[in-house]
């Protein structure tokens, strides 16, 4: 595989720079950069702007809308996009769902559901964990019952990133309680304003919305809101899974972040000279400059297995690890880096930084702290382990 970018591929990258120069509103990229909360608003205009040009549904299939890009194109836009500060597009709807629906979903459920996925008129979120049942989600407890022509289900979901803002839900529920864990287990969609949800508010810890717990109390969900097989839900809970960590592995946000602790460092004073002149922060900084190039290789392979085989293997836990374990330590980098600065007390007035928020902000920890989650969520790093052994090492 030849990884220098052909003069195609490069003219590719100029148009998407200069699209982003044109058309991403300051006003959202400053709100990035700051590392602060987006609101709905804002998340929905770039999805309109991303729609309109024909680059939203990245990695459909161009039949279904996508704009047919090379992997390679997929990953000079990501990279683009870091660098650029445009919103992380939200991948619930766009790349979760979709795929499903275009892999396992009825002719009727693709025509209803992809087109108000890529216009903005359903947000969806994700109904898997559970209390007790994050990592080890086949465990998982909320019932769906079959009563006529509705399913009724029971039970709760946590951790809701971005529920507050969603109309529908994808839920993996049990239908079958007397099968084993895996095979029990079906992939239901669930209207949000179906009585008997009740949402919750979750607050983090730099104080922001994110996440969410639901509770479902009898609510009757018709039978054609199954998604494929009855019982089957776990082959596509696993198949949304692959699709989850390549997502979560954020090549392109440690490509940015990395050139944000570099910026920091210039400008950090230590023993009269700077940060980045110190030998034993520069050699951290090597160590993991090298594994984001080691990383962005793995990625590029993958996507381009991906694309012959219609879908992304278990290489996905390999970037989902090494992906959140580089991201985690480049912000940790930068938060060493600031010292107090990094996390300043409300109202106060500094320098501002690339890493945590320009002047007057008051989010200047929130990208450290938020990001600490990563090497859990979409399976914890433990669990990715295990399966890279036993799928990819055969042992």
């Amino acid at each position: 595989m030849d990884l220098s970018y052909s003069k195609e591929e490069l003219a590719f990258r100029d148009e998407v720079r200069a699209f982003l120069a044109e058309k991403l509103p300051k006003e959202i990229s400053d709100a990035v950069r700051a590392g602060g909360e987006l609101t709905k608003a804002m998340m929905e205009e770039w999805h309109a702007l991303l729609n309109a040009r024909g680059w939203l549904a990245t990695i459909w299939p161009k039949d279904f809308g996508g704009p047919g890009w090379s992997p390679v194109q997929k990953h000079i836009f990501e990279e683009e996009c870091c660098r650029a500060y445009a919103p992380r597009i939200v991948p619930f709807g766009l790349n979760m769902l979709g795929p499903v629906l275009i892999e396992f979903g009825s002719k009727a459920q693709q025509d209803h559901y992809l087109p108000r996925i890529l216009d903005g008129t359903d947000w969806w979120c994700q109904g898997y964990s559970e209390p007790g049942a994050g990592s080890d989600l086949a465990s998982l407890k909320t019932r769906a019952e079959r009563d006529g022509d509705h399913w009724v289900i029971n039970g709760q979901k946590t951790w809701t990133t971005l529920g507050q803002h969603a109309d529908w839900i994808f839920c993996l529920c049990r239908t079958d309680p007397e099968a084993k864990p895996q095979a029990g287990i079906s992939f239901i969609l669930v209207d949000m304003a179906t009585p008997g949800i009740e949402l919750r508010p979750i607050k983090l810890i730099e104080g922001g919305h994110e996440v969410n717990e639901i509770f479902f109390t009898d609510v009757r969900v018709p039978i054609g809101n199954l998604v494929g097989e009855e019982n089957k839900g776990w082959t596509i809970a696993k198949f949304l899974l692959t699709h989850e960590r390549t997502g979560i592995a954020g090549v392109g946000f440690s490509i940015q972040a990395l050139e944000e602790v570099k910026a920091i460092a210039r400008k950090t004073m230590r023993g009269g000279r700077p940060l980045i002149e110190d030998p034993l922060f520069a050699a951290r900084i090597a160590q993991a400059e090298i594994d984001l190039e080691a990383m962005k290789i793995t990625n590029l392979r993958m996507l381009f297995k991906a694309q012959a085989q219609g879908a992304p293997g278990p290489e996905t836990s390999l970037l989902k690890i090494k992906g959140t374990v580089i991201n985690q330590e480049l912000r940790d980098l930068a938060r060493r880096a600031l010292g107090p600065a990094a996390a300043p007390f409300p109202g106060h007035v500094g320098e501002g930084n690339l890493m945590f928020g320009p002047p007057d902000t008051e989010h200047n920890a929130a990208r450290y702290f938020n990001n600490r989650k990563t090497s859990i969520f979409g399976g914890s790093n433990e669990i990715q382990r295990n399966i890279v052994t036993k799928t990819m090492l055969e042992l």
